[in-house]
């Protein structure tokens, strides 16, 4: 990583980031995942996030539930290096609990607790045997399912997230069916589903869902469309960086 320049980043009003360029980056992923989980739950007391990475779902979540302690288990080393650097630059250190190791194996991280009021995740969603692995490890990591994939997110989320708490996780969009199924096993039952369009005219990228354990039946969302077919951003592109606080004049993570 010392041969690969940072950018210095604007997350929140609040708070920056430090990216690798040549790394992975967060995207427009994390921010819907932080932005579906804390409108979801805005009284949320306790909240983790699995898998993540250089803390960019997590700080969003510390800056729009400012009353929340907050946990995250990440298991890669460059991405672990970053976030411990991103937390401490914005005095985030005591306030967040991290844990380093797999997220899968949730008894080793039972210190950090359980019965959480949301739980959070941005996991990869290609499978390994349908790509070729990028060649920088922390970008493998971030998109590749080498340590599982949404399913695997689901079932460490479900004995993690309170009898009343929320689960948030975004998927690949063409694949809602993993979720589904992975939802049953867990023992997780999907509540909304807001697919995520990064131009219009183009097809879904990603879905985020928000799960609990009882809800009946699954609300489809509105599908949030990032740009228009100019490339410009919409207004709800512009609505998700001021719910965090930054202005249009702020660079947003590209779709």
């Amino acid at each position: 990583m010392s041969d690969d320049p940072l950018t210095d980043d604007a997350i929140t009003s609040r708070f920056r980031v430090w990216q690798r360029v040549r790394g992975h980056r967060y995207s427009l992923d994390d921010v819907v995942v932080a932005w579906e989980a804390a409108r979801a739950r805005p009284t949320a007391q306790r909240v983790i996030d699995l898998g993540t990475g250089i803390g960019s779902v997590v700080i969003m979540l510390a800056h729009a539930l400012p009353q929340a302690a907050l946990a995250a288990v990440e298991a890669q080393e460059i991405s672990l290096a970053l976030l411990g650097r991103n937390l401490a630059r914005n005095d985030l250190s005591e306030r967040v609990r991290v844990h380093r190791g797999d997220l899968r194996d949730t008894t080793s991280y039972a210190s950090l607790g359980t019965s959480f009021d949301l739980v959070t995740g941005t996991p990869p969603y290609f499978p390994k045997e349908s790509c070729t692995l990028p060649p920088d490890s922390q970008r493998a990591h971030a998109r590749v399912e080498l340590r599982g994939g949404v399913e695997d997110y689901l079932r460490a989320a479900s004995q993690l997230v309170a009898d009343d708490g929320l689960v948030v996780v975004c998927s690949d969009a063409q694949r809602p069916d993993r979720v589904l199924a992975g939802a049953e096993r867990a023992g997780l039952r999907p509540r909304t589903r807001r697919d995520v369009v990064p131009r219009e005219g183009k097809k879904a990228l990603v879905g985020v869902w928000t799960l609990d354990k009882h809800t009946a039946a699954l609300e489809r969302l509105p599908d949030l469309v990032a740009r228009d077919a100019s490339g410009a951003r919409t207004a709800v592109q512009h609505e998700l960086r001021a719910f965090f606080g930054l202005t249009i004049r702020d660079e947003a993570p590209s779709p």
